[in-house]
């Protein structure tokens, strides 16, 4: 197909359009007989380019609806009680109060907002909580071979290992890992005065 792209085009996956008598395939979606909504996903109908720019011609999103129900779907804050994923009660915190139960939508933006940054504040102490070594114990950690969660006697336990792995002595009088010994010994001598293991 040589013609450029349109938007909202979707792959047609073997689907005919659904006009009669056409033969194109129907690529391009349409509001079905039953809306999108609180049952539930709505359907969709399955057209070619023309059909569809023809449908939306005569498309009337508030076909059988009464008075009452076209104003509310007109107001500027229609909606925003609808708990679409980004607005779902707990929005990723536990405890934060649902969209519905606030009859003004600046209301219940203020407590969501509230509840976040209270989140937010918990999380940061957190965090200063588990970060139990500075940048140059993490480096020396690492050269040990240990992680975060390690504590004083698993420390001492790798630095045995290592020695014995490392040194000469232990090698037959092979220098070739002399290096590597000393920055375990480096290491260790920093580790052993961490704060974490004090």
């Amino acid at each position: 197909m040589g013609e450029a792209r349109f938007h909202g085009r979707y792959d047609s996956q073997g689907r005919a359009c659904e006009a009669p008598g056409c033969q194109e395939e129907g690529e391009f979606r349409a509001p079905g007989e039953r809306r999108h909504g609180f049952d539930g996903p709505g359907q969709w109908r399955w057209f070619c380019l023309d059909h569809v720019r023809a449908f939306n011609a005569g498309y009337n999103f508030f076909e059988g609806m009464d008075s009452e129900e076209i104003i509310a779907a007109q107001s500027p804050v229609a909606g925003w009680q609808t708990e679409v994923r980004a607005f779902r009660p707990t929005a990723g915190i536990d405890g934060v109060p649902r969209w519905s139960d606030f009859t003004d939508p600046l209301d219940a933006i203020g407590a969501r907002a509230g509840q976040i940054r209270r989140a937010a504040a918990g999380r940061a102490a957190e965090h200063v909580h588990v970060v139990r070594f500075t940048a140059r114990e993490r480096e020396a950690l690492l050269v040990m071979g240990l992680g975060s969660e390690a504590d004083r006697q698993g420390l001492r336990r790798r630095y045995s290992e290592l020695v014995r792995k490392y040194h000469p002595d232990r090698n037959g009088g092979d220098r070739r890992h002399e290096d590597r010994l000393q920055r375990v010994v480096e290491a260790y001598q920093l580790l052993r005065k961490a704060a974490a293991f004090a």
